[in-house]
C-alpha cells in the first residue's frame, strides 16, 4: 500500500527539510504541527497543519495539539475494518509518522535548568504518536531517528512503500526510544529529594542498552553472549570504539572485558604510556619517552604474561610503535588512533584486533560503574582519584622518600588501583617490575609481586591498594629489596607496621585513600 499521508512532528530537525521535500515530490501529503510546520513552510514545503486537519486549535501554549481522535484514529486504523470509523471521525489514514521527542535528557542534565523547565520538556503527544504508530506497524511506518530517513526514501523509491521487515524494525526502535525516554524521566523525578536536592542514585533506575553485535561465545565456549552498548555512551569508551583490524576473529567476551580494563588503566597517564593486561589485571605498565619505548618496557616488565595479552596505549600509534607491537603475539591493541603506516604493519598480523577510541577520556572522568549480582545491580561512582595522593600523603616513617622514590610511588599508586584486590605493585622509575593480584591474603600478594620481580625488586618501591593488617607484608618486601612503600593506612596495627618499616629502613607514605577493585 502506497504511503499517501505523513504526520511530521520533530524536535530534532536534522535532515528534515530534504526528507520532507523528497516525500512531497513522491506525492505524499504532509501533516505537521507547531514549530515543525513553521520550519517546513519556511523551506517552501507544502504543509497542512494539524490544527486545520483536526478542526481543533492548539491550546495551553502547545501542550495539546496532536492528542485528538482524528490524529490517533488515522494512525491506528487497520485499513478496511476501520474505514467506517475513520470516516465518522472525519479523519483519513496516516501511513507514515515521523516523530522525535522534546530533549528531556539534555535539558535535565543542564545544571542551569529549573525544575519547571525540565518538567515542560516532558513530551506527551510525541510518545503517544510513536506508540500508536509502532503498535500499528503492520500498516504504518514509524521514524523516530533522522538516520533512518535514507532507508525509508530508498524503499519508497524501489517499492512505493516500506517493507514489513523495515516497519517491524522501526517499530521496535520506536518502543526502545520511548522506553529510554520514560526511564530518564522516572530517574530524574525519583532522584529529587525534599527541598529539591538531587541524589546521584535515583529510586527507579532503568538502563537502556542496544545490542551492538553477538559474540562468538561468553567467558567459555559453552556460554553464549552479546555486546550491548549504552544509548549515549561517551566518545572514548569501548562502546564508541571503531574496529580497524583486517578481519579474522571478532572480539570475544573476555577480550572486551580485558580491553576495558586496559583502557581504564592507561588513561591514568599524561605522558606516553602502555598497559598490557591479562585476565583483567595489568601485568606490565610503563611510561616512556615515546609510545614505542613505553610499550617495549611494559611488555618486558612481565614478558611471559604479556604473550597473548591486550595492549592499551594512550597516544596515536605510529609506525615505530607498530613495529614493536608486531614483535610478539597480542590479541588486541586499543589506542586513540592509528597512522596509515601503523595500520599497514599491524593488519599484516593474523587475527590481531585493533580498536580506535577516537576521543579520549582522562583519569578523572566520572561515569558510574555497575555490576550485576544475583537478582540485582550494584552501582557506584567510578574510582576517579589517585593522581597526587602519594605526594599529599603523610610520611609515617622516620625516613621520608627520596625524590626518585616519590616519583616511583606516584606511578605505582596509579597502577595499583587497576589491579584486583588484594593488590601489590612494585615499580622502578615509571615501569612496573612485579604485580601481585587477587589474593585472599595481602602478604601472599607481596610474595607474588616480589617473585615476579626477582632481582628487579632491589631498589624498587611498593604500592598497596589497602592497609597492611600485619607487619609481615613490609617485612617480605624489605627482604626482597624494596625501599619505599605507599599504602592507605587505617589498620589497628599501623603502629606495628610503621615500627617494622623504621626497623628495616623503609620510607612509608600513608595516603588515607583505599583503592579496592573487585
Amino acid at each position: 500500500m502506497a504511503i499517501r499521508t505523513a504526520l511530521v512532528s520533530v524536535s530534532d530537525k536534522t535532515g528534515l527539510a530534504s526528507f520532507a521535500r523528497e516525500l512531497a515530490a513522491r506525492g505524499v501529503g504532509i501533516l505537521s504541527s507547531g514549530g515543525t510546520a513553521k520550519a517546513l513552510a519556511a523551506d517552501g514545503i507544502a504543509v497542512e497543519t494539524v490544527e486545520d486537519y483536526t478542526g481543533s486549535p492548539e491550546v495551553m501554549d502547545g501542550r495539546v495539539k496532536t492528542l485528538h481522535p482524528r490524529v490517533h484514529g488515522g494512525i491506528l486504523s487497520r485499513g478496511e475494518q476501520d474505514r467506517g470509523d475513520v470516516a465518522r471521525l472525519g479523519a483519513r489514514e496516516i501511513d507514515l509518522v515521523v516523530v522525535n521527542l522534546y530533549p528531556f535528557e539534555r535539558v535535565a542534565a543542564d545544571p542551569a535548568s529549573s525544575h519547571a523547565h525540565i518538567i515542560e520538556n516532558i513530551d506527551i503527544g510525541g510518545p503517544s504518536m510513536l506508540r500508536s504508530a509502532a503498535k500499528n506497524h503492520a500498516r504504518v511506518t514509524i521514524v523516530c531517528d533522522p538516520q533512518d530517513y535514507g532507508r525509508v526514501l530508498d524503499e519508497l523509491g524501489r517499492f512505493g512503500d516500506t517493507t514489513a521487515e523495515t516497519r517491524a524494525e522501526l517499530a521496535a526502535k520506536a518502543f526502545a526510544h520511548t522506553a529510554a525516554y520514560d526511564a530518564a524521566i522516572s530517574a530524574y523525578l525519583s532522584s529529587r529529594e525534599p527541598g529539591g536536592a538531587r541524589t546521584r542514585f535515583p529510586r527507579y533506575l532503568t538502563l537502556p542498552f542496544e545490542r551492538a553485535y553477538g559474540l562468538r561465545y561468553g567467558e567459555n565456549p559453552h556460554q553464549s553472549g552479546a555486546f550491548y552498548v549504552e544509548r549515549d555512551a561517551p566518545l572514548g569508551s569501548i562502546a564508541r570504539a571503531e574496529s580497524l583490524g583486517a578481519g579474522g576473529k571478532e572480539l570475544s567476551f573476555n577480550n572486551l572485558v580485558d580491553v576495558d580494563a586496559a583502557l581504564d588503566a592507561v588513561r591514568e597517564f599524561e605522558h606516553p604510556a602502555a598497559v598490557v593486561v591479562k585476565h583483567t589485571n595489568p601485568c606490565g605498565v610503563a611510561v616512556g619517552a615515546t609510545l614505542a619505548d613505553a610499550y617495549r618496557m611494559a611488555r618486558e616488565a612481565d614478558a611471559l604474561s604479556a604473550f597473548g595479552g591486550i595492549v592499551a596505549l594512550n597516544g596515536d600509534v605510529d609506525e615505530a610503535t607498530a613495529r614493536v607491537l608486531g614483535e610478539t603475539f597480542v590479541e588486541c591493541v586499543v589506542a586513540p588512533s592509528f597512522s596509515e603506516g601503523a595500520l599497514a604493519i599491524l593488519r599484516a598480523k593474523k587475527n590481531l584486533r585493533l580498536l580506535a577510541t577516537g576521543g579520549w577520556l582522562g583519569p578523572g572522568h566520572t561515569a558510574p560503574v555497575s555490576k550485576r549480582v544475583g537478582g540485582g545491580l550494584v552501582m557506584q561512582d567510578r574510582d576517579a582519584t589517585a593522581a597526587g595522593e602519594v605526594s599529599r600523603g603523610r610520611v609515617a616513617t622516620k625516613r621520608a622518600p627520596t625524590a626518585e622514590e616519590l616519583q616511583s610511588l606516584e606511578f605505582a599508586w596509579r597502577v595499583c588501583k587497576h589491579v584486583k584486590s588484594n593488590a601489590i605493585v612494585l615499580a622502578t622509575g615509571e615501569v612496573t617490575v612485579g604485580i601481585g593480584a587477587g589474593q585472599m591474603s595481602r602478604v601472599v600478594s607481596v610474595q607474588i609481586a616480589c617473585e615476579k620481580a626477582g632481582e628487579r625488586a632491589r631498589g624498587s618501591v611498593l604500592a598497596s591498594d589497602a592497609y597492611f593488617p600485619f607487619p609481615d607484608g613490609v617485612e617480605v618486601a624489605a627482604r626482597a629489596g624494596v625501599t619505599a612503600v605507599a599504602q592507605p593506612g587505617g589498620s589497628v596495627k599501623d603502629p606495628d607496621v610503621i615500627a617494622a618499616a623504621d626497623r628495616l629502613g623503609l620510607a612509608m607514605v600513608m595516603t588515607g585513600v583505599r583503592h579496592f577493585r573487585h
